[in-house]
């Protein structure tokens, strides 16, 4: 479930948090239902309720408050799979599995829907996007490469990352198809279940 984490500034009050809170919540839900062109500063102050000034007080360009916006989304993101990859109850390949479950199900979602197709539609003719989304995915592979080192010690680093990448960008390439009202959407569970197999199929073999 994509859910915004925005941490608190060092030593700042609790209102300009929750002003912050409330302009990153008010540009997601514009860019979610009206699109990237649509979240301009002064659409997202309206939908927040702010003036246009005050809402640059807090973040001073349009690049500003994307970054701040991925920020927030990413580390939303990150919070639930550090509970997944931290779970020493679970041997790696079962936190891998729950890993991926998350994500698949995830795509489902209307707001990954239509959010993260966006938004890579549009790094291809900006640099500020690409840079901003191939950062937040070094992020969410992190996880899996962190559960790749449990399950195969043996392999070296540079062939965790490329496990990751094929791990991450197999599941990501589905939400044209699993996506919120796509096609195969009601395919899901089978389709899971042949990722697992394919992914670990994969990682015995490398």
């Amino acid at each position: 479930m994509l859910d915004l984490l925005i941490q608190a500034s060092e030593g700042g009050y609790a209102k300009g948090h929750e002003n912050r809170e409330a302009i990153l919540r008010a540009a997601l839900h514009v860019l979610v239902n009206e699109g990237y062109a649509a979240m301009t500063m002064r659409r997202v102050a309206k939908e927040c309720g702010l003036k246009f000034g005050n809402l640059t007080y807090y973040y001073r360009s349009h690049e500003d408050m994307v970054h701040a916006l991925l920020e927030a989304v990413v580390a939303g993101f990150e919070a639930q799979f550090d509970e997944i990859v931290h779970d020493q109850t679970s041997d790696p390949t079962e936190r891998l599995k729950r890993y991926c479950r998350f994500v698949l199900q995830d795509i489902q979602t209307r707001e990954t829907t239509h959010l993260f197709p966006e938004l890579w539609a549009l790094s291809n003719h900006s640099a500020f996007i690409l840079d901003q989304m191939n950062a937040l995915y070094r992020r969410a592979r992190a996880p899996i490469i962190a559960i790749l080192q449990d399950m195969r010690p043996d392999l070296p680093q540079q062939t965790h990352e490329n496990l990751a990448l094929l791990i991450s960008g197999s599941m990501e390439g589905m939400t044209m198809f699993l996506g919120h009202g796509k096609s195969f959407n009601d395919q899901i569970e089978p389709i899971i279940e042949l990722h697992l197999t394919s992914f670990l199929a994969a990682i015995t073999n490398a």
